[in-house]
């Protein structure tokens, strides 16, 4: 099993970061590369199209509002991996302006190495880190 974490703080309050991007079915309002979702049963599966026309559909599997915070599975995708956990939250830091946001995720490689395969999430959770903050100029 591999796993990737990584994070970036930003420069606006843990309840407008978790207003904009705590929604299961939020991507497509940040994330430039996810231009839609579609929500299906009952909220706990997304549909999401990537900007390439690709499709990935993945399963809530937590959701806390109070540590503003939700995991999810993959359930279909184009990626090299299977058994991937994903978990996206915001937590506050010593400076009420900023907030520290973090995701993090394990899975298990098929047919590439567990550094390829992190090197891929880190860097997918990286450039959606860096358009969630491009929402909040400093």
């Amino acid at each position: 099993m591999a796993n990737t974490t990584v994070s970036i703080e930003i420069p606006a309050s843990v309840d407008a970061v978790w207003q904009l991007m705590g929604g299961f079915d939020s991507l497509p309002d940040w994330l430039p590369f996810i231009p839609k979702s579609v929500i299906k049963e009952g909220g706990r599966t997304r549909t999401l199209t990537t900007s390439d026309g690709g499709t990935v559909i993945e399963r809530l599997e937590a959701f806390d509002n109070r540590e503003r915070r939700y995991s999810y599975s993959i359930i279909q995708a184009p990626f090299p991996v299977v058994d991937y956990l994903s978990t996206i939250s915001v937590h506050a830091t010593e400076d009420s302006t900023v907030s520290r946001v973090e995701w993090t995720g394990r899975f298990t490689p098929v047919n590439v190495s567990n550094e390829d395969a992190e090197a891929l999430f880190s860097e997918i959770y990286r450039d959606g880190l860096q358009a969630l903050k491009n929402n909040f100029p400093a």
